[in-house]
């Protein structure tokens, strides 16, 4: 076999693998990026119609934090020099929800001013509430203390321990007994993917410690400027890049990477190799199955492809208020029964949907052309129940299930129907076919606790191969990202030991 002529191929140029790809550049390795599609983002893209030009998936970026107190995603961010090529915009509220009849509340993101708000709401419940934020911020805090600990242990962390695991349904039938009131400060749930009743109380409890203590972010010029940004550091750290070359498979030999075959039948020579594209592909798909251990088989078998969405993006010639949209983000409740509504994410047409509507204008006035604003409607869907409708029924069947979300969102803003001038309605389906993720899964694996890094190992079993990105991990951009920067750390340490070893 010839000399490579890349340290490393990066498949994929998603969160994770721009990330990775660009932090190996800066580090001096020579790195290739493969990516299917014909711009760098994944997720984090955007798309034109008409006069608009519509974000994809960032609703609201979490980890940041501000330059005096900054986050975990701010640190990698720094590191890669693009945190100050970009503008920000800190969203001072957390979210409206909205559940017909029942209840219309906005909180802040702020302690003082979540438990202020709900105790205005909720005042019979008033006591509990402080305890409930009293619990989440000291198990927060133990749970980053036992982080750089390693000698971690119950004595010394007993609130991290006792409730790591705990479901966050339990927990929050321990502290309240109103249903709304549960639902209020669970509805961050559907940015993971699973309910709370299986929702480790460990990933509720940092996603809300988390937007509330660094503040939920926009991003003027949306995601596709962060990944635009993040590309173009790795050109100017000397890395190459091939869009529009996707990667049909792997070549592994006594037990280790040794290179990937393009779509075109170019055999690329390597020794690593960081894959973007999901586990499951990779290991049922891209490698001959006598490659694949065992082992690995036995870890996918137990996982279940997460949800995707069906996606409504819509153009409005008016400004948000116009129709009574005064929040960025809001999710419009139907039921407080959330395991019904997680049931429903299993049909294609169901009354009870998690929605969520984002709106950027009212943080970024200057996102859409003056006089209009764009809001995306997100309803949580799994993509095998859109499989399983014939394709002379899709089209058909696609604007049936949007004109009814329409319909539930002009109940709560009136009007909103006749501003529409430009729609565009992305099913499962689409999101498979511009993601290549199975089911057009947005989240990865199904977030249940037994898949994630405390139990599943993100490391492959093949020497040289590593995985960044939702199926790897959490899905969700901070952890994207991050994951991209960890898995090229990894490769350099793995680089270095393996020089000592020659010399």
């Amino acid at each position: 076999m010839k000399v490579s002529e890349y340290d490393v191929v990066v498949i994929g140029a998603g969160n994770g693998g721009l990330t990775a790809a660009c932090s190996l550049a800066q580090k001096g390795v020579k790195t290739l990026l493969l990516e299917r599609h014909n711009i760098p983002g994944g997720c984090a893209t955007s798309f034109c119609r008409g006069r608009f030009e519509f974000e994809v998936a960032l609703h609201q970026l979490s980890g940041l934090g501000s330059k005096d107190k900054p986050g975990p995603l701010r640190f990698v961010l720094d590191k890669l020099g693009v945190t100050d090529r970009l503008e920000w915009v800190e969203m001072k509220n957390l979210y409206r929800l909205l559940v017909p009849g029942q209840l219309d509340i906005t909180l802040p993101a702020d302690r003082e001013g979540v438990i202020a708000v709900l105790q205005e709401r909720f005042p019979e419940e008033k006591d509990n509430i402080t305890a409930f934020f009293d619990l989440l911020y000291k198990f927060c805090f133990e749970f980053l203390g036992s982080m750089k600990d390693p000698q971690a242990s119950p004595e010394v962390y007993p609130t991290f321990f006792k409730y790591a695991l705990v479901n966050t349904q339990e927990v929050l039938d321990d502290f309240f007994r109103d249903p709304l009131l549960k639902l209020t400060i669970a509805t961050y749930w559907g940015y993971l993917g699973v309910p709370p009743s299986s929702l480790p109380f460990l990933d509720m409890a940092m996603l809300l410690f988390s937007y509330i203590e660094l503040k939920p972010y926009h991003l003027k010029g949306g995601s596709q400027a962060l990944s635009t940004a993040i590309l173009e550091k790795f050109y100017e750290a000397g890395g190459e890049a091939r869009f529009n070359c996707g990667v049909s498979k792997i070549l592994v030999e006594n037990g280790s990477v040794t290179g990937v075959v393009t779509e075109y039948g170019e055999t690329i020579p390597t020794k690593y190799i960081i894959s973007n594209a999901s586990t499951l592909s990779v290991y049922t798909e891209l490698i001959d199955p006598e490659h694949v251990p065992e082992e690995q088989l036995k870890v996918l078998s137990g996982s279940t492809v997460g949800p995707s969405s069906l996606t409504v993006f819509i153009g409005l010639d008016c400004e948000p208020e116009e129709v009574g949209i005064v929040e960025t983000t809001n999710f419009l409740g139907t039921s407080t029964d959330i395991d019904k509504v997680f049931s429903s994410l299993r049909q294609v047409d169901a009354e009870d949907g998690y929605i969520l509507l984002s709106c950027y204008d009212v943080s970024d006035p200057d996102f859409s052309p003056p006089g209009t604003c764009q809001v995306v409607i997100v309803d949580l869907k799994y993509g095998d129940p859109w499989l399983e409708i014939p394709p002379h029924q899709y089209y058909e069947k696609k604007y049936e299930v949007a004109d009814k979300l329409l319909n539930k969102v002009e109940q709560h803003f009136p009007g909103f129907r006749e501003h529409i001038e430009e729609i565009e309605v992305a099913t499962p389906i689409t999101h498979m076919r511009y993601l290549a993720t199975p089911g057009g899964a947005i989240y990865g694996f199904d977030q249940y606790a037994k898949d994630s890094n405390l139990f599943v190992s993100p490391r492959s079993p093949i020497k040289g191969l590593y995985f960044v990105g939702a199926w790897s991990g959490s899905g969700g951009f901070q952890p994207t990202l991050t994951s991209g920067a960890t898995a090229a750390r990894q490769v350099i340490k793995s680089m270095q030991a393996e020089t000592e070893v020659k010399a």
